[in-house]
């Protein structure tokens, strides 16, 4: 049978509901009702959007939500309500998971809660788009999934541990940039043990000479705040691990008070999960092996020199690092607890 009047293809395709045009995502109105749609856990992810840049809807998934399909559905508003902004590198095989960033109302939201004005945040969304180019995306993404897997290990009906502090590199950077700057850094409870670390995540991009020549640096940290910090290093595979051990060990030993520079390094070989950090893969620098590789809530069992409880973030000398700018305090890394209603 000939069709001589074919349908186009154009009329076949299914409705996608259309995002306002950006006057309208920017105005008092939208913000107004904004107010009374946006919940508590909305709020709390856009802070979290706005302290670690990038997450994906994986990430999502494991830090906010009990499922994927309660997480798409809440994304798929946000987005259309201008409050995150999306995007999916490209990938040659397969595809990657939508990545997440705080799009303008959304910062709006955050900034006028804490009675700053968008201006006086630092937030750009030139910027924040743009990372989806970001020769960083990747190191990024992976650094914050150290991180997210803690979060939803610690989400678990039956978790015993838990991850009370998560700062990014760019907060580091502004509480110890004048002298060095990790990657992020965490604190973990588990059975009434508190410990703490810097992260140094290695993509394979860096040169192994440059990496170790930050112990210098964070001796000269320790030196400034009189506490010493277990440095955990991750690495993509076990030979880069090991030939980076060699070189942080020449390092060490080179270091006025070694002591005051705990190291262990990792590989995404060392466990079935790579980027778990709570599991026992952790093997101390300066060490023979003896230990062996131990979790993170064992880290003082690799230096028994340290304290057994860390002092807290706020009581570290800061006077001698650099000032911080006016911006939001880090939120906690745990979400703020949703109804039954919200969680379907």
């Amino acid at each position: 049978m000939k069709i001589s009047n074919p349908t186009p293809q154009r009329q076949l395709r299914a409705h996608r509901p259309e995002r306002p045009a950006p006057r309208v995502l920017n105005s008092a109105e939208h913000h107004a009702w904004l107010a009374r749609h946006l919940t508590d856990r909305d709020r709390w992810l856009c802070r979290m959007l706005f302290e670690h840049h990038v997450l994906t809807s994986t990430q999502i998934v494991d830090i906010a939500f009990p499922g994927r399909r309660a997480a798409n559905l809440r994304l798929h508003n946000l987005y259309r309500w201008g409050v995150v902004h999306r995007f999916q590198p490209h990938r040659s095989v397969g595809s990657h998971p939508m990545h997440y960033v705080l799009d303008t109302a959304g910062a709006a939201a955050i900034a006028y809660e804490d009675g700053l004005e968008l201006k006086d945040l630092g937030y750009s969304r030139e910027r924040e788009v743009g990372r989806a180019f970001s020769l960083q995306l990747a190191h990024t993404v992976g650094c914050n999934a150290l991180f997210t897997t803690l979060i939803r290990a610690s989400r678990q009906p039956e978790a015993a541990a838990k991850l009370t502090t998560w700062w990014s590199a760019a907060r580091c950077g502004r509480h110890w940039g004048d002298i060095v700057t990790p990657d992020g850094y965490g604190r973990w409870v588990k059975a009434g043990r508190e410990v703490e670390w810097f992260v140094e995540f290695d993509f394979g991009t860096e040169t192994l000479s440059r990496l170790a020549s930050k112990l210098v640096r964070y001796e000269r940290l320790a030196d400034a705040t009189g506490i010493a910090t277990p440095v955990l290093a991750w690495f993509p595979t076990a030979v880069r691990e090991a030939n980076a051990r060699r070189v942080l060990a020449e390092v060490l030993r080179s270091l006025d008070s070694p002591a005051r520079v705990p190291v262990a390094t990792t590989s995404g070989e060392s466990s079935a999960d790579p980027l778990d950090m709570s599991a026992s893969r952790w093997l101390r620098v300066d060490d023979s092996g003896a230990l062996g590789r131990v979790a993170l809530a064992e880290l003082p069992k690799l230096w028994p020199h340290l304290p057994a409880s860390p002092p807290s973030s706020g009581g570290r000398n800061l006077d001698t690092t650099r000032a911080m700018r006016p911006g939001l305090e880090p939120p906690t890394p745990m979400p703020p607890a949703v109804s039954s209603r919200l969680n379907s």
